[in-house]
C-alpha cells in the first residue's frame, strides 16, 4: 500500500460537548480518532493517529484498508 496520503482517507472532525473540545476520526481505520481543543489541534493529532495506526498494521502484518468511506453528501454528487 505504497504512496498513501492523508489526502486518501476522509476525515470526520466534531465538536463534543461532553469532552469540550474537538474529535477527528478516520472511518477506513477502526479505531483511528484523536482529541483536540480546536479543529486544527484534532487534525494535528489525527495525522500522528493515522501514522501509528498504519505501523501497527504493518508491523503486524495485518491488513491496510483502501480508502472508501465518502459521506452521504458526497456520494449523491459522484
Amino acid at each position: 500500500m505504497r504512496g498513501l496520503s492523508m489526502k486518501d482517507y476522509h476525515i470526520n472532525i466534531f465538536y463534543s460537548r461532553e469532552d469540550r473540545g474537538y474529535i477527528a476520526d478516520i472511518p477506513d481505520l477502526h479505531a483511528c480518532s484523536a482529541f483536540g481543543k480546536t479543529p486544527q489541534a484534532a487534525l494535528r493529532e489525527v495525522e500522528r493517529a493515522k501514522a501509528a495506526w498504519l505501523k501497527a498494521a504493518k508491523k503486524e502484518g495485518k491488513p491496510i484498508p483502501r480508502p472508501k468511506y465518502r459521506p452521504a453528501i458526497y456520494q449523491a454528487t459522484s
